[in-house]
This record gives C-alpha cells, structure tokens and sequence, in this order.
C-alpha cells in the first residue's frame, strides 16, 4: 500500500463498547454520531482489547509493538525508556509528525510520582491506607451552560490539529497526527448541554457482582470509592461518563470536517482507539480502570481511508499490540522482528479473515495485588491471578461477567490458559517484576 495520510484520534479511558455502532448500550445510541460514520465508512473492529489497562504501559506497548512482559512497562510509572524505537519515532523520516496531548505518556516517570509511590507501599497497609481515598479522579460535576467546546484543553489541540491539516499544500511530506487528548478520564465532569444528550432513563445502574474474589476485594478497597454506591449516584456517574463521550466524538467530527474540507478525505487513514476503558461504576461498582473486565479492557478500534472496506465489521478479537505493525504497513515501514502483534491492514481491506485470532493483556500496577493476565478468544475470557484462583466467562451470554465458569468449564480454561502460556513464561515474568520492585523500592 501507498503511504498515506495518518491520523490517529487516541482516547483516553474509552469503554470500547460505548459507542452508538456497537448497539450495546441504548442510552449511546444516539451520542457518537461521528464515530459511528466513521464505522460506517470503514472498518469496526468489535471486539478490540488493549494490553495492559492503564494509561503508561498501555501507551508503551502500542507504540513499541511489544507485550508489558517484554519491554518491562509494569505500570503507570515504569514505561518505555527514553530512546527506545516507537513508531512516533519511525515515521520521524519519512513522514510530518505532529504530536499532540498526552503522546509523552509512555516514558518511565512521564506519569506521576504518586504512582511510583503507590506500587512499593500500596501492598503494606492498603486495608488502613487505601491508595486513591483522595484521588480527584472520583468527583463528579455537571455545569450549567450549552457550552459545546467544555473541556477547553482539549478542543484547544483539535484546534491545533485543523490547523495544521489547512496548512497542507500539494506536495508535502504525507502527515501522521496522533491526538491524545484528556477525554474521556475521569474526574467526572461535564455541563448541561453534553449531558441533555444522554437520555437520563436509559442509563442503567449494573448489577453488583456478588463474587467476592480477593483481587477485586483489593482493588475495591484500594480505589476507595467515596461518593457512595446509590442507585441515583451510580446512574448519574455513568451518565456523565456518557456525556464526557459525546463531547470527545464531537472533537472527532470536526476532524473530519477539516480534513473533507481540505479536500484530504481520500487521502488520509483515520484510526479511532483508546488507551484502556473506564469501569464508570460497572461491574462490582468499580471506578477508573486497572482491571482485566470488560469495562477496563475494552477498547475502541475504528479504521477509516483509502483501501480500507467499509461497512465491515470484525468479531475476531484483536488487540493494541496490533497497532505498530498496522502503522508500519501504513507508512511503509518495515516491521520490526520485535513485533508482538499482527497488521490488521489484512482484515481492514477485506483481504482475508484469518488473524491471530485472541488478545492477551496483562495488569501489575497500582491497585493490583498480584500480576494478572487476561486472554480472550471467541465468547470466552480467561483471566488469571498469580496466586489466586482464575476467572472463566462466556462472554456472549454473561456480557456483565458474573458467572465464573472456572470449574464448570476445564476444558475451555485449559485450552485459553495454553495460549497464555505459549506467549510468556509467567513463573519468570512474577519474578522480573518483583525484582524490578525491590530494586526501586531499595
């Protein structure tokens, strides 16, 4: 394929099943107009997962191409060290590279000390101590106003983004944009006009997992939700949540507007992903991410351009790791012997559906009481905890994952615990991780 236009549209904290073209959630149906055109004109990768959910190893796994058990990025402070080889970096020579948000958010202390902090002393005392009781992540406001550009520094960097895609003339370099904005991470916030888009009667309040297994007990108790856990306060969480989502596709349609208008529609490939999910108070009425759940590991994944097939959309599951050697083949870059992942050019352009066919994840930061890995493939996930007992959920018939099949299904468990197996040795990577720990907290 050509080189072409590139522009990547990288949330932050997407539920990837919150969208109006994945005809999950009714109260969406109707809020990410944008996106869902893009569906349309494209490809929807239905069941798109990313590889670590949190925001530093997630960012340093996609833009490496490597697993966290690879490149080391064991959490929101250790990522990928200063120099290593992204595709930000690769299309460097070949390509205009305008970077803009948070696209430093995958260099080992780029995120916060709190984070580095938390790892070493979290597992001491957390019953006493819980780790984010003070977060600011957990409030939650609505403004008055109609207001369309409400988070002012985002739509301040889509503005830089037209501004840069009017500013093409005949014969440039061919573009990459990456636009990471703050969108959709909590705090909770959002004004009146966004939230009027979000019909109120269609916002559920999930059903409590009432599993009780010691992971999510930690992670519970860790997070410290203070705001309460009432039908109204739930409800109105995640409709706020929804309007934030709203606002982000706006952000999205106006990018497209820009690049209609400066007649570089055909020209360009526009991918829409995030770096992880937002649990928004789902499944055991958890907030922010960090765990292997649907909520938290879901993520967006839209492609759009020139060669690409529209109106198809894939079931496979398929995974952020995939993004590097996409990117690649995109620019025309060679892919890398690192590579952990596959190009989903192949299945974009209609060119075949055979793929990989899983995607695997992995979670040890903040929060977390052990390391846990995650494998999904057909309707089936399996999610394991070192040292505790494992997780088995059908999917399409449990979609809220409250029904641990673990001991009633072996065979299913057995067979998804192989390909974890065969990706990474995980007696070796506990221990990596825990040596990395001590030596930092030394």
């Amino acid at each position: 394929m050509a080189q072409r236009n590139i522009v990547q549209f990288h949330a932050e904290s997407w539920d990837g099943r919150m969208l109006g073209c994945q005809k999950i959630h009714p109260a969406m149906a109707k809020a990410t107009p944008n996106i869902d055109r893009l569906a349309t004109e494209g490809t929807l990768f239905r069941n798109a997962y990313c590889t670590n959910p949190i925001c530093c190893p997630s960012r340093a796994n996609m833009l490496a191409g490597a697993y966290t058990h690879k490149c080391e990025s064991w959490g929101n402070f250790k990522g990928l060290e200063q120099g290593m080889w992204t595709y930000h970096r690769g299309l460097c020579e070949t390509y205009d590279v305008l970077l803009l948000g948070k696209y430093m958010d995958h260099l080992t202390g780029g995120h916060s000390v709190m984070n580095r902090v938390a790892d070493f002393i979290e597992p001491l005392n957390t019953a006493r101590h819980p780790v984010m009781n003070a977060d600011p992540a957990q409030e939650f406001s609505v403004a008055p106003g109609d207001e369309r550009e409400f988070h002012r520094g985002d739509w301040e960097t889509c503005a830089r983004a037209i501004e840069f895609i009017r500013s093409r003339k005949a014969g440039d370099q061919p573009f990459f944009i990456t636009l990471n904005p703050g969108l959709v991470h909590p705090a909770f916030r959002t004004n009146q006009f966004w939230l009027d888009q979000i019909p109120e009667a269609l916002v559920d309040a999930p059903r409590m997992d009432e599993s009780r297994h010691p992971v999510d007990e930690y992670q519970k108790r860790s997070k410290a939700w203070r705001q309460g856990l009432d039908e109204a306060t739930v409800r109105q969480i995640r409709r706020i949540y929804f309007a934030m989502c709203a606002e982000a596709d706006a952000i999205v349609g106006d990018i497209m507007s820009a690049l209609q208008e400066s007649g570089l529609t055909d020209e360009t490939v526009v991918i829409v992903s995030s770096d992880h999910g937002e649990l928004a108070l789902d499944h055991h009425q958890q907030y922010y991410k960090m765990s292997l759940f649907e909520g938290s590991a879901r993520v967006p994944l839209i492609m759009k351009g020139p060669g690409i097939r529209p109106q198809q959309c894939i079931e496979t599951p398929v995974s952020l790791i995939d993004i590097a050697p996409t990117i690649c083949d995109l620019a025309g870059i060679e892919r890398r012997k690192s590579f952990d992942g596959e190009s989903l050019l192949p299945l974009a352009c209609g060119e075949t559906r055979q793929s990989r066919g899983w995607a695997l994840a992995s979670y040890s930061g903040v929060t977390s009481n052990t390391m846990s890995w995650m494998l999904r493939k057909g309707d089936y996930k399996l999610i394991v905890h070192e040292g505790y007992s494992s997780c088995l959920f059908d999917l399409r018939n449990d979609p809220g994952e409250l029904n641990n099949l673990i001991d009633l299904e072996p065979e299913t468990a057995a067979e998804l615990l192989a390909i974890i197996d065969g990706e990474v040795d995980r007696k070796a990577t506990l221990d990596l991780w825990h040596d990395w720990r001590r030596h930092n907290f030394a």
